[in-house]
């Protein structure tokens, strides 16, 4: 007979004991069950019934009921439509040339993977979780996963470019090396995502509430739990990234800078645009996780607005599924041609406009997009 999920789930709690992963998520995967907390992934799922004596938190449910599907819905259907484009172009024209490459169709998956999840705890909020324990623990890791693996790609993005642009003669001598340790570190980031969200794989579960079931991570030590996965999630999943991508970026900037050619603006603006985009998108709702980390729930009123503010800024960040596609990939020359051609062999495009939309193409690129065959990112 097939393994169960109890065997896995054994297997992996013997993993966590041995793995000696120094962040702040292993350290609460030991002796904790049995409790609920309101951890703060998929927010759908957030339990208020021991809330009620103190603070009625009833008009929040209703907000969060018909506000977030209706936006779980938009982002969903936007994300996957373009985020598609991006695995369609690179599958389809066999694309794979560079680092870059491997990052932008790794980030494509990524995203997909966590967008495919947002109807799950679409249906949980509106209505309840009807998906079983099992679904629980595989959506729960999915999501986290998908999360953490599409922060690190960013970054890594970052980096890439910065040894191709920064350091472009010795990023072409070792070219062929390059390819290999981005496929290398395309596998370590996935495998790193999946230890990180190794806790909700162990301690999520239904939890039946009310009459309602509700999908929710179960611990002895709530407020600790809570915590450490919110801390886990600000350092990896907004607060590195961050600093690794504005470090990079300032130096590119700064190299294209020095570079006597006018196609260097336009780069510039591109990366202006991912920084910008990116710290508006995330800092909200990570201010609002770090202030609803050490928030003592005192003041029912404040409370209440924390929590819509929560769901808004979470969908805000949501968005980044959405914008991932256009800001690394759709805005460079290379694949809006591809699309074109694409378009053109499932009948959808002629050719004369084939031949308008190349004609439209600047008669000149920038010298380092040349040199180091930048496809997406750099290349307006």
């Amino acid at each position: 007979m097939p393994i169960s999920m109890a065997a896995h789930i054994q297997g992996l709690q013997k993993i966590s004991y041995i793995v000696p992963i120094v962040m702040a998520t292993f350290q609460l995967a030991v002796g904790e069950d049995n409790v609920s907390t309101d951890e703060n992934v998929p927010y759908s799922t957030m339990d208020y019934s021991d809330l009620q004596t103190v603070c009625q938190k009833g008009d929040v449910r209703t907000f969060r009921s018909s506000f977030l599907p209706a936006m779980y819905t938009i982002i969903c259907l936007v994300g996957l439509a373009g985020n598609g484009l991006v695995m369609i172009r690179y599958l389809y024209f066999n694309r794979l040339k560079n680092g870059t490459d491997y990052y932008m169709l790794n980030l494509a998956i990524a995203d997909i993977v966590f967008l495919l999840t947002l109807p799950f705890w679409a249906v949980s909020v509106a209505k309840n979780w009807v998906f079983g324990s099992e679904m629980c623990k595989i959506i729960y890791c999915l999501y986290k996963m998908s999360f953490f693996s599409g922060m690190f790609l960013l970054m890594c993005v970052s980096m890439e470019r910065y040894f191709a642009i920064v350091q472009a003669p010795s990023a072409h001598r070792h070219r062929s090396k390059t390819v290999l340790i981005s496929k290398l570190s395309s596998l370590g980031i996935w495998v790193f995502a999946f230890l990180l969200s190794i806790p909700e794989l162990l301690y999520s579960g239904v939890n039946n509430n009310g009459g309602v079931n509700m999908c929710i991570i179960f611990s002895n030590s709530i407020q600790s739990l809570s915590a450490k996965l919110k801390i886990s999630q600000m350092f990896f999943g907004f607060f590195l990234p961050l600093i690794i991508m504005a470090l990079c970026y300032c130096m590119i900037i700064r190299k294209l800078l020095q570079a006597r050619n006018f196609e260097k603006y336009k780069a510039i603006k591109v990366i202006i645009a991912i920084v910008i985009v990116f710290v508006a998108f995330q800092l909200p709702y990570n201010s609002v996780m770090l202030i609803k980390t050490f928030d003592n729930g005192t003041d029912c009123e404040a409370s209440k607005k924390l929590d819509i503010a929560d769901d808004v800024t979470y969908s805000l960040a949501c968005f980044r599924c959405c914008l991932n596609p256009f800001l690394y990939a759709i805005i460079g020359i290379k694949f809006r041609n591809d699309l074109c051609k694409l378009f053109k062999d499932i009948g959808c495009l002629s050719q004369e406009k084939i031949t308008e939309w190349s004609s439209a193409k600047p008669s000149r690129r920038t010298s380092f997009a040349m040199d180091t065959e930048t496809t997406t990112t750099f290349s307006p």
